[in-house]
């Protein structure tokens, strides 16, 4: 039974809240050394910030993300999708449970792969940094392609839960989509870095609703381009549809002219075997009256006389 008005409203809202919460907290328990990374960073004193303890720092984050953060965030984009997609009232534990087996080598694969490009992306972004000519001014470059990078990331996990592809190729469309749609992968970013500026301000959010939060915004953002591009592939279907039938019916039209052609080709050739038959009948009509009665040919000489 449906609960209506203000307490209808209030039950909404306090489920809302329980589910977001519940699987953030599932979300976090299975990050906890990816979280534990980040604490240190935050417990560190600046002194020991030095660019070789940053560099540690971020090989351990991209060796363990892989095993840990990134199976958590693409089960918690699953049960993201059943939300946005109307089905909000999914088992949660299962789910997640259940996403989490089924896509853990899958995302570990490609959370690999774009750890892989975000090191070619730092290492190039170094190396222009360092240099005192002009060139410098290209390590601005690879800030911005990083930042689309994280836009692809999200991408991925939205591909991954929602379409079964190889791993290559779910990269490779992220990939596209966040390049392709620059105005969706714009808002993504948007969303989620206010988000994430907002639960760092308020950090009871990253335990509780940050991730969940994110992850229904950047899916969200993901279903509605991507229903974009199939409304645009179906209308491009009906048109070539339409431009197919339009030219069968132009060949049966061609066809229909050369049967009636032909038809008029047969008729002209039946007028003049009858015309060149009338014409032998009428040649032969004078010859027949003069040799069948002589009478009528040649006058007697009675008649002559």
């Amino acid at each position: 039974m449906e609960t209506r008005g203000l307490m209808g409203g209030f039950y909404r809202i306090s489920e809302w809240i329980m589910r977001l919460s519940a699987i953030n907290l599932l979300w976090v328990f299975c990050s906890l050394p990816f979280f534990f990374l980040c604490l240190t960073l935050l417990i560190t004193p600046s002194a020991d910030m030095t660019p070789d303890y940053f560099r540690q720092w971020f090989l351990m984050v991209g060796i363990v993300s892989p095993f840990t953060v990134i199976p958590a965030s693409a089960a918690m984009f699953a049960v993201a999708r059943k939300w946005v997609t109307g089905d909000v009232d999914v088992p949660l534990w299962k789910t997640y449970w259940r996403n989490y087996k089924a896509n853990y080598k899958q995302s570990m694969l490609g959370g690999f792969l774009f750890a892989l490009l975000a090191v070619i992306l730092s290492v190039n972004y170094s190396f222009y940094l360092n240099r005192s000519d002009f060139l410098q001014s290209f390590s601005l470059l690879f800030i911005v392609l990083m930042v689309f990078l994280a836009a692809a990331f999200l991408n991925f996990l939205s591909i991954m839960v929602h379409l079964h592809m190889s791993t290559f190729q779910i990269v490779k469309n992220s990939l596209l989509i966040t390049i392709g749609q620059p105005i969706n992968s714009i808002m993504l970013l948007v969303m989620n870095g206010a988000i994430l500026f907002i639960s760092v301000k308020y950090n009871f959010l990253i335990v509780f609703f940050m991730g969940s939060i994110m992850a229904i915004a950047s899916f969200w953002n993901f279903n509605r381009g991507f229903t974009k591009i199939q409304m645009r592939f179906k209308s491009s279907e009906e048109d070539e549809t339409e431009e197919e039938s339009e030219d069968e019916g132009d060949e049966r039209e061609y066809e229909d002219d050369e049967r009636d052609y032909e038809d008029d080709e047969r008729e002209y050739e039946d007028d003049e075997r009858e015309y060149e038959d009338d014409e032998r009948e009428n040649e032969e009509q004078p010859a027949l009256l003069t040799d069948g009665d002589p009478k009528a040919g040649t006058p007697s000489e009675e008649e002559r006389k």
